[in-house]
Protein backbone atom coordinates (compact mmCIF):
# COMPACT_ATOMS: atom_id res chain seq x y z
CA UNK A 1 0.00 0.00 0.00
CA UNK A 2 1.76 2.92 -1.16
CA UNK A 3 1.97 5.99 1.93
CA UNK A 4 -0.93 8.65 0.85
CA UNK A 5 -0.46 12.30 1.89
CA UNK A 6 -2.24 15.04 2.73
CA UNK A 7 -4.56 16.34 5.05
CA UNK A 8 -7.18 14.87 7.06
CA UNK A 9 -10.72 15.75 8.76
CA UNK A 10 -12.48 15.41 11.49
CA UNK A 11 -16.65 15.68 12.60
CA UNK A 12 -18.90 14.62 15.56
CA UNK A 13 -22.45 13.53 15.16
CA UNK A 14 -25.03 12.46 16.67
CA UNK A 15 -26.04 12.76 20.34
CA UNK A 16 -23.03 13.99 22.48
CA UNK A 17 -21.29 12.24 25.28
CA UNK A 18 -18.65 12.19 27.70
CA UNK A 19 -16.56 10.92 26.19
CA UNK A 20 -16.75 11.65 22.94
CA UNK A 21 -14.10 14.30 23.38
CA UNK A 22 -11.68 11.89 24.48
CA UNK A 23 -12.38 10.11 21.09
CA UNK A 24 -10.96 13.77 19.32
CA UNK A 25 -8.44 13.77 21.43
CA UNK A 26 -7.30 10.42 20.61
CA UNK A 27 -8.03 11.51 16.49
CA UNK A 28 -5.52 14.80 17.07
CA UNK A 29 -2.57 12.40 18.94
CA UNK A 30 -2.84 10.01 15.66
CA UNK A 31 -2.63 13.12 13.48
CA UNK A 32 0.16 14.43 15.19
CA UNK A 33 1.94 11.25 15.24
CA UNK A 34 1.37 10.78 11.33
CA UNK A 35 2.32 14.17 10.79
CA UNK A 36 5.66 13.51 12.41
CA UNK A 37 6.27 10.82 9.92
CA UNK A 38 5.26 13.39 6.66
CA UNK A 39 1.99 11.73 6.12
CA UNK A 40 -0.62 14.03 7.33
CA UNK A 41 0.55 17.50 7.30
CA UNK A 42 -2.93 19.36 9.10
CA UNK A 43 -5.70 17.92 10.93
CA UNK A 44 -8.99 20.24 10.31
CA UNK A 45 -12.09 19.73 12.89
CA UNK A 46 -15.45 20.10 10.66
CA UNK A 47 -17.65 22.55 12.76
CA UNK A 48 -21.17 20.64 13.67
CA UNK A 49 -20.22 18.01 11.87
CA UNK A 50 -21.41 17.50 7.93
CA UNK A 51 -23.41 20.02 7.79
CA UNK A 52 -20.30 22.45 8.56
CA UNK A 53 -17.63 20.37 6.45
CA UNK A 54 -20.30 21.35 3.11
CA UNK A 55 -20.18 25.01 4.33
CA UNK A 56 -16.60 24.94 4.56
CA UNK A 57 -16.26 25.83 8.70
CA UNK A 58 -13.41 23.97 9.22
CA UNK A 59 -10.71 24.57 12.64
CA UNK A 60 -6.99 23.88 12.40
CA UNK A 61 -6.50 21.50 15.09
CA UNK A 62 -3.23 20.90 14.52
CA UNK A 63 -2.55 24.20 15.58
CA UNK A 64 -5.19 24.93 18.53
CA UNK A 65 -3.77 21.59 20.31
CA UNK A 66 -0.39 22.56 20.96
CA UNK A 67 -0.15 20.72 24.32
CA UNK A 68 -0.81 17.55 25.69
CA UNK A 69 -2.38 19.86 28.77
CA UNK A 70 -5.05 21.10 25.95
CA UNK A 71 -5.52 17.18 25.38
CA UNK A 72 -5.84 16.43 28.55
CA UNK A 73 -8.87 18.79 29.47
CA UNK A 74 -10.64 18.23 26.26
CA UNK A 75 -10.88 14.52 27.10
CA UNK A 76 -12.56 15.23 30.84
CA UNK A 77 -14.65 17.61 28.45
CA UNK A 78 -17.88 16.42 27.92
CA UNK A 79 -20.48 17.10 24.56
CA UNK A 80 -18.52 17.58 21.43
CA UNK A 81 -16.17 20.29 21.34
CA UNK A 82 -16.67 20.74 17.82
CA UNK A 83 -20.51 20.54 17.55
CA UNK A 84 -22.60 18.32 15.94
CA UNK A 85 -25.23 18.06 13.75
CA UNK A 86 -28.09 15.09 12.77
CA UNK A 87 -28.09 15.59 8.91
CA UNK A 88 -29.33 12.34 7.64
CA UNK A 89 -27.33 12.05 3.86
CA UNK A 90 -29.74 10.88 0.97
CA UNK A 91 -27.77 8.81 -1.30
CA UNK A 92 -25.96 9.90 -4.35
CA UNK A 93 -28.53 9.33 -6.96
CA UNK A 94 -30.97 10.87 -5.13
CA UNK A 95 -28.56 14.07 -3.83
CA UNK A 96 -25.25 14.42 -6.30
CA UNK A 97 -25.03 17.94 -5.57
CA UNK A 98 -24.10 17.49 -2.05
CA UNK A 99 -21.72 14.70 -2.92
CA UNK A 100 -19.96 16.44 -6.12
CA UNK A 101 -19.84 19.31 -3.38
CA UNK A 102 -17.99 17.16 -0.56
CA UNK A 103 -15.14 15.94 -3.56
CA UNK A 104 -14.74 19.63 -4.45
CA UNK A 105 -14.33 20.64 -0.55
CA UNK A 106 -11.55 17.62 -0.42
CA UNK A 107 -9.78 18.68 -3.28
CA UNK A 108 -9.39 22.45 -2.24
CA UNK A 109 -8.53 21.43 1.20
CA UNK A 110 -6.24 18.46 -0.28
CA UNK A 111 -8.30 16.34 2.42
CA UNK A 112 -7.20 12.80 2.25
CA UNK A 113 -8.39 11.55 5.64
CA UNK A 114 -12.04 11.53 6.87
CA UNK A 115 -12.67 10.21 10.52
CA UNK A 116 -16.46 10.34 11.75
CA UNK A 117 -16.86 10.29 15.66
CA UNK A 118 -20.64 9.16 15.59
CA UNK A 119 -23.40 6.46 15.94
CA UNK A 120 -25.92 4.85 13.60
CA UNK A 121 -27.31 7.29 11.32
CA UNK A 122 -23.14 8.91 11.13
CA UNK A 123 -21.83 5.40 9.88
CA UNK A 124 -24.72 5.81 7.88
CA UNK A 125 -22.97 8.77 6.77
CA UNK A 126 -19.68 7.37 6.57
CA UNK A 127 -20.76 4.11 4.44
CA UNK A 128 -22.38 6.39 1.41
CA UNK A 129 -19.29 8.63 1.62
CA UNK A 130 -17.07 5.68 1.12
CA UNK A 131 -18.54 4.42 -1.30
CA UNK A 132 -19.00 7.86 -3.10
CA UNK A 133 -15.45 8.20 -2.94
CA UNK A 134 -14.61 4.89 -4.91
CA UNK A 135 -16.88 5.61 -7.45
CA UNK A 136 -15.43 8.48 -8.40
CA UNK A 137 -11.91 7.79 -8.01
CA UNK A 138 -10.59 10.14 -5.35
CA UNK A 139 -8.44 8.15 -2.93
CA UNK A 140 -10.11 9.38 0.13
CA UNK A 141 -10.10 7.04 3.54
CA UNK A 142 -13.38 6.94 5.63
CA UNK A 143 -12.74 5.65 8.92
CA UNK A 144 -15.85 5.72 11.03
CA UNK A 145 -15.35 6.18 14.87
CA UNK A 146 -18.06 4.67 17.43
CA UNK A 147 -19.85 7.02 19.41
CA UNK A 148 -22.61 6.43 21.59
CA UNK A 149 -24.11 6.30 25.22
CA UNK A 150 -26.79 3.46 23.39
CA UNK A 151 -24.52 1.13 23.29
CA UNK A 152 -26.14 -0.53 19.64
CA UNK A 153 -23.69 -0.56 17.23
CA UNK A 154 -22.80 -3.87 15.52
CA UNK A 155 -19.39 -5.28 15.22
CA UNK A 156 -17.89 -3.61 18.42
CA UNK A 157 -18.12 -5.66 22.02
CA UNK A 158 -19.28 -1.74 23.32
CA UNK A 159 -19.25 1.58 22.18
CA UNK A 160 -17.08 4.87 23.17
CA UNK A 161 -19.34 6.95 25.89
CA UNK A 162 -21.57 4.46 27.24
CA UNK A 163 -19.35 2.97 30.29
CA UNK A 164 -19.58 6.89 31.50
CA UNK A 165 -23.40 7.10 30.92
CA UNK A 166 -23.90 3.82 32.30
CA UNK A 167 -21.25 4.60 35.57
CA UNK A 168 -24.12 7.72 36.00
CA UNK A 169 -26.88 5.82 35.42
CA UNK A 170 -25.94 3.23 38.10
CA UNK A 171 -24.72 5.85 40.74
CA UNK A 172 -28.15 7.96 40.04
CA UNK A 173 -29.71 4.72 40.65
CA UNK A 174 -27.95 4.01 44.13
CA UNK A 175 -28.31 7.12 45.24
CA UNK A 176 -32.41 6.83 44.42
CA UNK A 177 -32.23 3.84 46.28
CA UNK A 178 -31.02 5.61 49.59
CA UNK A 179 -33.15 8.41 49.24
CA UNK A 180 -36.64 6.28 48.70
CA UNK A 181 -36.11 4.18 51.39
CA UNK A 182 -36.53 7.05 54.19
CA UNK A 183 -40.63 6.44 54.79
CA UNK A 184 -42.79 3.60 56.02
CA UNK A 185 -45.13 4.56 52.70
CA UNK A 186 -45.99 3.02 49.53
CA UNK A 187 -44.63 4.76 47.02
CA UNK A 188 -43.80 3.64 43.43
CA UNK A 189 -40.44 6.07 41.73
CA UNK A 190 -40.18 4.91 38.44
CA UNK A 191 -36.86 6.21 36.56
CA UNK A 192 -37.01 7.03 32.93
CA UNK A 193 -33.37 5.88 30.98
CA UNK A 194 -32.69 6.51 27.32
CA UNK A 195 -32.47 3.68 24.79
CA UNK A 196 -34.97 4.12 22.28
CA UNK A 197 -34.29 0.22 20.11
CA UNK A 198 -31.92 -0.96 23.09
CA UNK A 199 -32.02 -1.35 26.52
CA UNK A 200 -28.22 -1.13 27.45
CA UNK A 201 -28.53 1.95 29.28
CA UNK A 202 -31.26 0.87 31.59
CA UNK A 203 -29.48 -2.50 32.03
CA UNK A 204 -27.12 -0.69 33.77
CA UNK A 205 -29.80 0.51 36.79
CA UNK A 206 -28.70 -3.43 38.00
CA UNK A 207 -24.99 -2.49 38.56
CA UNK A 208 -25.97 -1.36 41.94
CA UNK A 209 -25.92 -4.56 42.95
CA UNK A 210 -22.26 -4.28 42.70
CA UNK A 211 -22.33 -1.81 45.69
CA UNK A 212 -24.40 -2.86 48.44
CA UNK A 213 -26.21 -5.46 47.08
CA UNK A 214 -29.53 -4.07 46.23
CA UNK A 215 -31.19 -3.42 42.53
CA UNK A 216 -34.21 -1.84 41.29
CA UNK A 217 -36.56 -3.87 41.85
CA UNK A 218 -37.78 -4.08 38.31
CA UNK A 219 -36.35 -3.05 35.01
CA UNK A 220 -38.21 -3.04 31.34
CA UNK A 221 -36.30 -3.00 28.34
CA UNK A 222 -37.39 -2.50 24.59
CA UNK A 223 -36.41 -5.82 24.06
CA UNK A 224 -39.58 -7.51 25.56
CA UNK A 225 -42.73 -6.11 25.16
CA UNK A 226 -44.60 -4.44 28.07
CA UNK A 227 -47.29 -5.56 30.26
CA UNK A 228 -49.03 -3.03 31.93
CA UNK A 229 -51.47 -5.64 33.60
CA UNK A 230 -48.03 -7.61 34.50
CA UNK A 231 -45.78 -4.47 35.77
CA UNK A 232 -48.94 -3.43 38.35
CA UNK A 233 -49.31 -7.25 39.43
CA UNK A 234 -45.10 -7.16 40.23
CA UNK A 235 -45.61 -3.96 42.01
CA UNK A 236 -48.37 -5.47 44.23
CA UNK A 237 -46.29 -8.04 45.05
CA UNK A 238 -43.30 -6.20 45.97
CA UNK A 239 -45.27 -3.76 48.07
CA UNK A 240 -45.70 -7.02 50.37
CA UNK A 241 -42.62 -6.81 51.61
CA UNK A 242 -41.69 -3.50 51.55
CA UNK A 243 -43.52 -0.56 50.81
CA UNK A 244 -40.97 1.26 48.32
CA UNK A 245 -40.32 0.39 44.43
CA UNK A 246 -37.98 1.44 41.97
CA UNK A 247 -38.60 1.05 38.76
CA UNK A 248 -36.01 1.57 35.96
CA UNK A 249 -37.33 1.61 32.33
CA UNK A 250 -36.54 2.44 28.58
CA UNK A 251 -37.96 5.34 27.08
CA UNK A 252 -38.59 2.93 24.32
CA UNK A 253 -40.17 0.06 25.73
CA UNK A 254 -43.11 -1.06 23.97
CA UNK A 255 -47.02 -2.88 24.04
CA UNK A 256 -47.00 -6.17 22.43
CA UNK A 257 -48.74 -4.30 19.43
CA UNK A 258 -45.89 -2.29 18.49
CA UNK A 259 -46.73 1.13 19.51
CA UNK A 260 -44.37 2.47 21.92
CA UNK A 261 -45.34 3.28 25.47
CA UNK A 262 -43.94 6.84 25.35
CA UNK A 263 -46.40 7.70 22.75
CA UNK A 264 -49.41 7.79 25.50
CA UNK A 265 -49.14 11.50 25.27
CA UNK A 266 -50.37 13.15 21.95
CA UNK A 267 -50.57 11.87 18.98
CA UNK A 268 -47.31 10.47 17.10
CA UNK A 269 -44.70 12.65 15.47
CA UNK A 270 -41.34 11.47 13.64
CA UNK A 271 -37.89 13.44 14.10
CA UNK A 272 -35.75 14.58 11.40
CA UNK A 273 -34.38 10.55 10.54
CA UNK A 274 -38.06 9.23 10.56
CA UNK A 275 -38.07 7.73 14.23
CA UNK A 276 -40.79 8.62 16.21
CA UNK A 277 -41.42 10.69 18.92
CA UNK A 278 -41.58 9.93 21.92
CA UNK A 279 -43.17 12.26 24.60
CA UNK A 280 -42.41 10.40 28.04
CA UNK A 281 -42.96 6.29 28.96
CA UNK A 282 -42.30 7.43 32.51
CA UNK A 283 -45.26 9.94 32.61
CA UNK A 284 -47.57 7.26 31.03
CA UNK A 285 -46.95 4.89 33.43
CA UNK A 286 -47.17 7.18 37.13
CA UNK A 287 -50.37 8.39 35.20
CA UNK A 288 -51.22 4.26 35.15
CA UNK A 289 -49.97 3.47 38.44
CA UNK A 290 -51.88 6.35 40.32
CA UNK A 291 -54.98 5.71 38.66
CA UNK A 292 -54.74 2.07 39.11
CA UNK A 293 -52.95 1.50 42.42
CA UNK A 294 -53.84 4.80 44.07
CA UNK A 295 -50.19 5.11 46.16
CA UNK A 296 -47.64 7.61 45.95
CA UNK A 297 -45.99 7.86 42.56
CA UNK A 298 -43.39 9.80 40.66
CA UNK A 299 -41.93 9.35 37.57
CA UNK A 300 -38.16 11.09 36.85
CA UNK A 301 -36.55 11.32 33.39
CA UNK A 302 -32.80 11.47 33.49
CA UNK A 303 -32.84 13.21 30.50
CA UNK A 304 -29.14 15.16 29.55
CA UNK A 305 -27.54 14.25 32.31
CA UNK A 306 -27.46 10.80 30.99
CA UNK A 307 -24.95 11.77 28.67
CA UNK A 308 -23.10 14.47 29.87
CA UNK A 309 -22.09 14.34 33.70
CA UNK A 310 -18.00 13.60 32.56
CA UNK A 311 -17.48 14.47 36.43
CA UNK A 312 -18.60 10.62 37.16
CA UNK A 313 -16.98 9.36 34.06
CA UNK A 314 -15.77 6.01 34.04
CA UNK A 315 -11.57 6.02 33.65
CA UNK A 316 -11.96 3.05 31.46
CA UNK A 317 -14.42 4.53 29.25
CA UNK A 318 -12.33 7.41 28.71
CA UNK A 319 -9.13 5.64 27.85
CA UNK A 320 -10.72 3.09 25.52
CA UNK A 321 -12.39 6.32 23.80
CA UNK A 322 -9.03 8.30 23.38
CA UNK A 323 -7.48 4.55 22.23
CA UNK A 324 -10.22 4.57 19.64
CA UNK A 325 -9.46 7.30 18.14
CA UNK A 326 -5.90 7.05 17.85
CA UNK A 327 -6.14 3.68 16.59
CA UNK A 328 -8.66 5.11 13.81
CA UNK A 329 -5.42 7.75 12.46
CA UNK A 330 -3.24 4.60 12.19
CA UNK A 331 -5.84 2.28 10.67
CA UNK A 332 -5.72 4.91 7.60
CA UNK A 333 -2.36 5.70 7.41
CA UNK A 334 -2.03 1.98 6.95
CA UNK A 335 -4.49 1.75 4.30
CA UNK A 336 -7.78 0.88 5.88
CA UNK A 337 -10.94 2.82 4.40
CA UNK A 338 -14.72 2.16 4.79
CA UNK A 339 -14.62 0.86 7.73
CA UNK A 340 -15.52 1.77 11.68
CA UNK A 341 -13.26 0.95 14.87
CA UNK A 342 -14.15 -1.80 17.17
CA UNK A 343 -13.87 -2.04 20.61
CA UNK A 344 -12.80 -6.23 20.51
CA UNK A 345 -12.93 -7.54 24.09
CA UNK A 346 -10.41 -9.99 24.47
CA UNK A 347 -11.09 -13.76 26.58
CA UNK A 348 -9.07 -13.12 29.63
CA UNK A 349 -10.04 -13.94 33.48
CA UNK A 350 -8.60 -9.87 33.02
CA UNK A 351 -10.45 -7.08 31.54
CA UNK A 352 -8.47 -6.60 28.53
CA UNK A 353 -9.50 -5.33 24.61
CA UNK A 354 -7.88 -4.63 21.73
CA UNK A 355 -8.74 -2.24 18.78
CA UNK A 356 -9.84 -3.60 15.56
CA UNK A 357 -12.14 -2.25 12.56
CA UNK A 358 -15.13 -3.73 10.41
CA UNK A 359 -16.69 -3.17 7.22
CA UNK A 360 -18.81 -0.17 7.51
CA UNK A 361 -21.81 -1.64 4.97
CA UNK A 362 -22.28 -4.09 7.53
CA UNK A 363 -22.62 -1.57 10.32
CA UNK A 364 -24.91 1.32 9.09
CA UNK A 365 -28.77 1.16 10.17
CA UNK A 366 -28.22 -1.78 12.11
CA UNK A 367 -29.16 -2.29 15.93
CA UNK A 368 -27.46 -3.96 18.47
CA UNK A 369 -30.04 -5.39 21.00
CA UNK A 370 -30.10 -6.79 24.50
CA UNK A 371 -29.29 -10.31 23.73
CA UNK A 372 -32.43 -12.49 25.53
CA UNK A 373 -29.96 -14.40 27.95
CA UNK A 374 -29.35 -11.02 29.51
CA UNK A 375 -32.57 -10.66 30.45
CA UNK A 376 -34.42 -12.75 33.00
CA UNK A 377 -37.53 -14.88 32.17
CA UNK A 378 -40.43 -12.43 33.37
CA UNK A 379 -38.60 -9.71 31.35
CA UNK A 380 -38.37 -7.32 34.39
CA UNK A 381 -34.69 -7.66 35.12
CA UNK A 382 -31.58 -8.57 33.94
CA UNK A 383 -29.22 -11.53 35.05
CA UNK A 384 -26.02 -12.04 36.21
CA UNK A 385 -24.29 -12.68 33.26
CA UNK A 386 -25.65 -9.17 31.77
CA UNK A 387 -23.79 -7.53 35.10
CA UNK A 388 -20.94 -9.35 34.52
CA UNK A 389 -20.52 -7.79 30.89
CA UNK A 390 -21.55 -4.30 32.18
CA UNK A 391 -19.27 -4.31 35.24
CA UNK A 392 -15.73 -3.74 33.81
CA UNK A 393 -17.00 -0.68 31.73
CA UNK A 394 -17.75 1.89 33.64
CA UNK A 395 -14.89 0.95 36.40
CA UNK A 396 -11.92 3.86 37.38
CA UNK A 397 -12.61 7.60 38.13
CA UNK A 398 -10.91 10.18 36.13
CA UNK A 399 -8.81 13.15 37.32
CA UNK A 400 -10.36 16.26 36.89
CA UNK A 401 -9.04 19.85 36.38
CA UNK A 402 -11.02 22.21 38.43
CA UNK A 403 -11.59 26.14 38.13
CA UNK A 404 -13.04 28.42 40.90
CA UNK A 405 -14.54 24.89 42.39
CA UNK A 406 -16.00 23.56 38.90
CA UNK A 407 -14.51 21.22 36.14
CA UNK A 408 -12.25 23.08 33.73
CA UNK A 409 -13.56 22.86 30.26
CA UNK A 410 -11.71 23.35 26.65
CA UNK A 411 -14.08 25.43 24.67
CA UNK A 412 -13.28 25.87 20.91
CA UNK A 413 -13.52 29.49 19.60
Amino acid sequence: MSVLKGNAVVGQSGGPTAAINSTLAGVIRGAKEAEKQGVIKTLYGMRNGIEGLLEEKLIDLTDFFDSEDKLRTLETTPAAALGSCRKKMKSPEDDPETYERLIDIFRKYDIRYFFYIGGNDSMDTVSKLSAYAAEQEYELRVIGVPKTIDNDLMATDHTPGFGSAAKYVAITMKEILRDISVYNMKAVTIVEIMGRDAGWLTASAALTKLSGGVAPDLIYLPECAFDPEAFLSSINEIQKKQPAVLVAISEGIKFADGRYVGEGLGGRKVDAFGHVALSGAGKVLEQLVKEKLGCKVRSIELNLPQRCASHTASATDIAESSGVGFAAVRAAVSGKTGVMMTIDRIPSEDYLVSFGSANIAEIANEVKRVPLEYINAEGNGVTDECINYLSPLIQGEIRIEYENGLPKHIVLS
